[in-house]
């Protein structure tokens, strides 16, 4: 075992948990280069290790003890402790107890160990806590969360180890049951706790100047912490984080900035943190935290020369045609495919190829125009030819002629194929943009466009799968991908069949063995069906690749997208569906309390969206009795 000298004897238990037991290569990565700080090593995994996993970590010639899930960190220690024994940690100078709710190091722990090894203390750690006056979790001892060191990376010396005190506080540990026991039971109580009996701590990454931005500066100021501080570690949290939390005080940006950091600086390998969050995290919080949104110029080219004309970067465009008359319309946006693109169109009748095939005629493109099948329509089509398209194409674009029969007036689903089509082919230059885009991130897999947020589609800020869940989850295990979902967090998804996406993204989806019996008979239900089903999965057959997927707008589009953002926020909010569900005063914005009327109608079972209409009524005061029909 290799070992930087430092004159310090020093022993280290390593806490790892995955719920797959998948050892990926940001542990790795860090304990290759704590293990040249340490003398023995002691990894705890809780719940399973995998076969692959054991491997890995069997290089450092620790020992590696697998015990049950229970007890979290904190008795994970406790088991790594017994396997020491009170004599053996006795002989120690330093013992070091951190986890893998960390990544790094962005610099090497060595400067860590050497900087702190000349500070008269007892225990330490790198980043600590502010004091917090109350207990947001109601079971801290001190009925509130006291200064602490963070308990992801702590390190014991002799004094310490040595004392009563600390071996009758692990020897009589209580029973930890979930996060917040061990927060309040150990992480925010250790410190102050041996504070109080005489023992001397302090931490490696001096937050003094932070104190009025953060009491969290490891997780809220991350890029300051690792750039300016040379803070060695940052939290895996950072990026499936409630983005909720993110807001009430940043603006969003910490770890898009700490990752942009990493990035640019190559300081750490950013390959590790994909590779570990896109197995295990939810895409929608990865989005999130990362802000995963693009913003592409419509009349500027980014795409460097050389990219522009490089005609070894196979494209393809498929339409689909149902509504014939579309067609005329849509040709301007073929026509924004580059010109080394090659162009599918499907429709169901001979009648409409031939129709096609002479509008068609005159564009400057390899165009074949398909027979499918009317059973499925757009999504359809897209299976049954995009199988055999996603083997010889690098990128596609799809798109259909996105016509709104079910909302009147007509001018809800016209607004409705704009979004789509702008944002997908909204000019050459933009096409060119969105291929740079894929270029440079070698991770994006779908690029959908924004999802309707007008007319009875501004149920979208509410979040919701509507009645798609379910399909969603139960065709997801039909492809055999095992990736997060949540049914409280809607996915990035294709409203309206229009994206772009990199084949290898989704090519599992394709080889599925789709046959058009699959597919719902005409006419179309509104929802519910494997089609809609399909259109929201995207985003998990790419995280299952390894891929992300993001939105992307024209710089023109996200004009007005951001004037109906701050349109809804300034003048409807979350009060106004309090408000409706509380029964107080009557809304009235243009039509808000009809809106939430057809939302519920459209996901509540009939007896029970009656019951909450009626019982909303009978608070507001006498009316009818509420029919379905109304």
């Amino acid at each position: 075992m290799l070992r930087v000298e430092d004159g310090q004897k020093r022993g280290c238990i390593y806490f790892f948990f995955d719920k797959d037991g998948i050892v990926d290569d940001y542990i790795i990565c860090l304990l290759d280069d704590l293990i040249q700080n340490i003398d023995e090593l002691v990894i705890v995994c809780n719940g399973k290790l995998s076969d692959e996993g054991k491997k890995k970590l069997e290089k450092y010639h620790s020992q590696i003890i697998v015990r049950p899930n229970e007890g979290l960190d904190v008795w994970a220690y406790k088991e790594g402790l017994s396997y020491f024994g009170w004599d053996k940690i006795e002989a120690l100078d330093e013992l070091v107890m951190l986890n893998h709710t960390i990544m790094g190091p962005v610099y090497p722990f060595a400067e860590t160990f050497g900087k702190m090894s000349g500070k008269d203390v007892d225990f330490w750690g790198i980043t600590k806590h502010a004091k917090v006056d109350d207990d947001p979790y109601g079971l801290n001892p001190y009925g509130y969360l006291p200064e602490h060191i963070q308990s992801h990376f702590m390190v014991y010396r002799k004094r310490l180890l040595c004392s009563k005190e600390f071996q009758h506080y692990w020897d009589n540990f209580r029973e930890i049951r979930n996060y917040r026991d061990s927060v309040c039971f150990h992480e925010s109580y250790f410190t102050k706790y041996f504070a109080d009996l005489g023992y001397k701590w302090d931490v490696s990454v001096d937050v003094s100047d932070l104190e009025d931005v953060s009491d969290y500066p490891g997780f809220y100021c991350a890029r300051h912490m690792v750039e300016k501080k040379r803070c060695p570690i940052f939290k895996r949290r950072s990026f499936f984080h409630d983005y909720g939390q993110l807001l009430e005080t940043t603006t969003g940006q910490s770890v898009y900035e700490l990752y942009k950091f990493l990035k640019e600086s190559g300081l750490y390998d950013t390959e590790l943190i994909w590779q570990n969050i896109l197995r295990t995290m939810d895409h929608t919080d990865i989005a999130k935290n990362l802000q995963l949104n693009y913003t592409l110029p419509l009349s500027v080219l980014k795409a460097p020369k050389e990219f522009k004309n490089n005609n070894l970067r196979k494209t393809a465009l498929l339409l689909h045609i149902y509504y014939t008359e579309e067609l005329e319309k849509l040709k301007k946006y073929i026509c924004n495919m580059p010109l080394y693109a090659d162009v599918y169109i499907t429709t169901q009748t001979e009648e409409k190829k031939k129709y096609i095939e002479n509008i068609c005629f005159d564009l400057p493109y390899k165009i074949e125009v398909k027979l499918v099948e009317n059973r499925g329509r757009d999504v359809s089509a897209l299976m049954m030819v995009g199988k055999e398209l996603v083997k010889k194409y690098e990128y596609i674009c799809f798109i259909h002629d996105k016509k709104v029969t079910q909302e009147k007036p007509g001018s809800v689903g016209e607004g409705f194929a704009y979004i789509c089509y702008e944002n997908v082919l909204g000019s050459k230059q933009y096409v060119e943009n969105i291929l740079q885009l894929f270029e440079n991130n070698k991770h994006l897999g779908v690029a959908c466009p924004p999802r309707p947020l007008h007319g009875p589609y501004v149920f979208g800020l509410m979040e919701t799968w509507e009645r798609n869940y379910s399909n969603a989850v139960k065709l997801l295990e039909k492809l055999d991908i095992k990736v997060p979902i949540d049914k409280y967090k809607v996915p990035i998804a294709p409203h309206g069949s229009c994206f772009w996406f990199r084949s290898d993204a989704v090519k599992k989806l394709f080889e599925y063995e789709w046959k058009y019996d699959d597919f719902p008979e005409e006419p179309l239900p509104i929802d519910g069906t494997i089609s809609h089903a399909i259109e929201r999965i995207y985003a998990y057959v790419a995280q299952s690749a390894g891929y992300y997927s993001s939105v992307v707008m024209n710089d023109e589009y996200s004009k007005i997208e951001y004037t109906t953002l701050m349109h809804y926020a300034m003048h409807y909010g979350n009060q106004s569906l309090l408000k409706f569900f509380e029964g107080g005063k009557k809304i009235n914005y243009h039509g808000w309390d009809y809106r939430i009327k057809y939302f519920l109608k459209r996901i509540l079972p009939k007896e029970v969206f009656v019951n909450v209409i009626n019982a909303k009524r009978k608070i507001m005061g006498p009316h009818k009795v509420y029919k379905y029909e109304d």
